[in-house]
């Protein structure tokens, strides 16, 4: 029994220095060497670290790569921590994504570590300083880059460059893929700006659990406020919570919005604070901010999530929708009491 015990401590040991190994390294490489299965007609491995990421890749590689992505639907990037298996997946990776800006927190010290062996990249890290959000307290810039779909389209550009550099046999494809992606998102740009202007101008507000919506307020003339800071680790406190009441009320308000990835608690002390002071705020519904919709549905794409929230917003603010939304594929419900 003894010998047993100590048997399974052992295996328990190297087991945890081998996660460790894992997540600990050097600083990240910008390598994009090829490899001599992306030379081949065999399919190489992309692990990515969310569904945006996930979309542009996979719509760039196509057939040519396999694309996972580690953190789906409903899950907060901002407080994901890796599993082994995460680890495990990183490490069987021949390239690496994930979206950068410290996004991921806990994920990109991870991947980073694996830099020096294969492609790890920062999709969003090569974004012009002018071109993102520095809201003022914030240690780093706004990493919901994915809410402007014109700085999306600078990311998908920037993923092709990755991914060309490392399978150059099939750059000419990869370009291709990528002129068929930007003409899709120019389309879905263009729905966005002509949807939200329907809304009238003293509607446009636009108030959500935390601050991931700033880049779309910028792109399309919305304001918008939230509970939180740009992280969901940031402490929602009850000064910013009674602050916002009063707006709801002085204001009038009519719709504030949830997210898929963060808890409705707050929001609805929003509501029920609004109601105390006579004010009745509807939940005008649920918005995808750090992750897609499920796999397999139209909201589990990067075109599906913004067309989802574009409709949703300008519908419970006041605006007019087309039947069925973007390119009549949208299947947003209408807004929630």
């Amino acid at each position: 029994m003894v010998t047993l015990m100590v048997r399974a401590q052992f295996i328990h040991c190297i087991l945890g220095l081998s996660l460790l190994t894992l997540l600990c390294g050097c600083g990240e490489s910008s390598s994009t060497k090829p490899s001599t299965e992306a030379q081949s007609d065999k399919a190489y491995r992309i692990v990515v670290t969310t569904g945006m990421v996930k979309d542009a890749a996979a719509a760039i590689a196509g057939k040519h790569a396999a694309v996972e992505n580690l953190i789906g639907e409903g899950s907060d990037p901002h407080l994901f921590s890796p599993s082994r298996d995460d680890v495990v997946a990183f490490d069987a990776a021949d390239v690496i994504l994930y979206s950068g800006l410290y996004l991921e927190g806990k994920v990109i010290q991870a991947v980073k570590g694996l830099a020096e062996n294969k492609p790890v990249h920062g999709v969003c890290d090569s974004l012009d300083h002018e071109t993102l959000l520095h809201p003022a307290g914030e240690a780093h810039p706004d990493p919901h880059v994915w809410m402007d779909v014109k700085i999306w389209q600078e990311v998908a550009r920037h993923t092709a460059t990755i991914l060309k550099a490392y399978d150059p046999a099939h750059a000419a494809e990869y370009d291709a893929n990528l002129a068929t992606y930007v003409a899709e998102l120019s389309a879905l740009d263009a729905y966005a700006k002509a949807v939200v202007d329907t809304v009238p101008a003293e509607n446009r507000v636009l108030v959500t659990a935390h601050d991931a919506f700033g880049y779309f307020g910028r792109a399309y003339g919305v304001e918008v406020l939230a509970i939180q800071g740009i992280s969901t680790e940031s402490e929602a406190g009850l000064h910013q919570i009674n602050k916002l009441v009063d707006m709801l009320v002085a204001r009038k308000i009519s719709a504030i919005f949830v997210e898929s990835s963060v808890s409705d608690e707050n929001i609805k002390a929003l509501q029920e604070g609004a109601h105390a002071k006579g004010h009745d705020v509807k939940i005008g519904g649920e918005l995808f901010s750090d992750a897609m919709g499920a796999p397999g549905t139209y909201e589990g794409t990067y075109v599906g999530m913004i067309a989802h929230n574009v409709t949703t917003i300008a519908r419970a603010l006041g605006g007019t929708v087309p039947a069925g939304g973007f390119a009549g594929a949208d299947h947003s419900g209408e807004s929630e009491e």
